[in-house]
């Protein structure tokens, strides 16, 4: 049952992701200018979080640990979302939802394959079988489909 409930929050994040390219794509025409409205979506995005942690924070009485930084690449996340927000803010008006999203599905799939692999940040590591690379091919293959066709 538990793995019901985390393919579904998966399936619900993508659904999220899919929905945001086209409103960031609005907010940048709405703007005329890409990063503003990347830099609105993460202003709203990191007030919602901020709120969230310090409600969580007080309700469970575990503290906000406000210390020393984290080294630069734990940081490096913002700057990897920021340039996929501005990324899908360009290309959606451009190419389509669809194609915009298969094709980064197909990006994180093959990233995920590299880091997997390598145990990036000391995840699990994990073998890049046939299948994968299957999947991994069948996938790409309908992400220029998807765009292509």
């Amino acid at each position: 049952m538990e793995t019901i409930v985390w393919a579904l929050l998966g399936i619900v994040a993508g659904a999220c992701i899919a929905t945001q390219a086209p409103i960031n794509a609005q907010l940048g025409r709405e703007f005329g200018m890409p990063f503003a409205a990347a830099a609105m979506s993460f202003l709203a995005g990191a007030v919602a979080l901020w709120a969230l942690s310090f409600a969580v924070s007080a309700l469970g009485g575990t503290p906000i640990r406000f210390g020393a930084p984290a080294p630069w690449l734990l940081v490096t996340g913002g700057l990897l979302g920021a340039f996929f927000v501005t990324s899908t803010i360009v290309l959606t008006p451009m190419i389509g939802t669809a194609a915009v999203m298969a094709l980064a599905i197909a990006g994180q799939l093959l990233a995920g394959l590299t880091l997997d692999k390598i145990g990036f940040l000391g995840t699990a590591v994990r073998e890049i079988s046939m299948g994968r690379i299957a999947g991994a091919i069948l996938l790409v293959i309908g992400a220029l489909m998807i765009r292509l066709l």
